[in-house]
Order: structure tokens, then sequence, then C-alpha cells
């Protein structure tokens, strides 16, 4: 019970923390894009996919044309578009292939990523560094160091703190918008699915 109570507070910190390294010109860029693309398309494996499909709904929900790649709906990706892209590592394979497809053909790359300096990063045309323990750092050897440095994050499993942290500022990003661009809540429940 102890263990969990500690991951709790470990991923709550972690989240918490976002709020001192968060850049204002970085989100405000983010959001633009958004803004201006024709449509935006949304791409994570794994758990930072379905952290992904949440952003992408509540995208929907605020009138945005969205797509989540790999949905048999998704169409062809051009010029004028943009994909949000989410990978801790910023190294994920598929990740990296449809970041660099989206800029051959035109879309603006917007990356969600823990190594601002990864092959994903350096893709991007806008980043946002989210703080998280990724699978890169689940794998390193050097243990002992970490618990010196404080770094307790290994209390979380692989992505989590990384996933978890994501999904609470793509979350906070959307009321953001919201604001950006005049919609209220009542606008969001007008689109919300009636076929549940």
């Amino acid at each position: 019970m102890d263990l969990m109570k500690s991951s709790i507070s470990a991923i709550i910190k972690n989240i918490e923390t976002a709020e001192t390294y968060l850049d204002e010109k970085s989100i405000e860029n983010f959001m633009n894009i958004i803004n201006e693309s024709d449509n935006v398309f949304v791409i994570g494996a794994g758990r930072s996919g379905l952290v992904g499909k949440a952003f992408a709904m509540r995208l929907m929900h605020l009138g945005i044309s969205t797509y989540v790649v790999g949905e048999t709906i998704s169409p062809a990706i051009n010029e004028g578009d943009c994909i949000i892209a989410i990978s801790g590592s910023g190294e994920t394979n598929t990740i990296v292939s449809s970041a660099k497809i989206s800029k051959e053909r035109g879309a603006k790359i917007l990356a969600l990523t823990s190594y601002t300096e990864s092959t994903l990063g350096k893709l991007a045309d806008a980043t946002i560094y989210i703080q998280g323990r990724t699978k890169i750092e689940a794998y390193d050897k050097n243990y002992l160091k970490r618990q010196i440095d404080g770094n307790y994050t290994s209390l979380t499993p692989l992505g989590t703190a990384f996933e978890l942290t994501s999904l609470v500022f793509l979350d906070g990003l959307i009321c953001a918008l919201m604001n950006k661009m005049g919609k209220t809540e009542d606008d969001l429940k007008k689109r919300h699915t009636v076929l549940e």
C-alpha cells in the first residue's frame, strides 16, 4: 500500500512540476498551428496513442477537423494540415516515420516529447517538452545514481509519468483553445456523441 501511495505521489508531483517548465510562447505557437490547419492528425503509440485519442475527441468537440492516424476514416495528410505526434522518447519508429511522411507532404509537425533533441523533436515545427520517465530511462543501468540525484520517477512504470502529464497538459490546452476560439462548454456538448 505504501508503494502504491508513493507512486501516486510521484505521478502527481510530475504533473504539478509541468507548470514550472511549460513555455508560453511554445504553447501559443502550438495553438496557432492547430487553429490555422485545415485538418489535425493525432498520432501516438501504445498508451501515448490513447492520450492522443482523448485529445482528438476534444478537438472534434471544438469543431476542429480531426483524425487519429491509423483509423480507417483518416484521409491523406496534405499541405495546410498538421500532425500532433506524441512520443516520450521521440524515437518511436512509427511516430518518426509518420512525421517524416507528413513533412514531405507539406504538413506541420507538432511534437510532445521528453526529448526535444530527438529525431521527432528535430523534425517538429513546434515542440512541447513534457517531463517524464520514458522507456529509454527505464533501461538506464545507473539506477543508484538516479536515486541519489532524487529522480524517483522510477516509482512509475515505463512511460506513465510522461503519458499522464501529457494527458493533463492536453486537457489544459483544450481549455486554452476554447478561450481562444470563444467556445463554451455548451458548444462542446452540441458535438458530443449521442449514440451511446
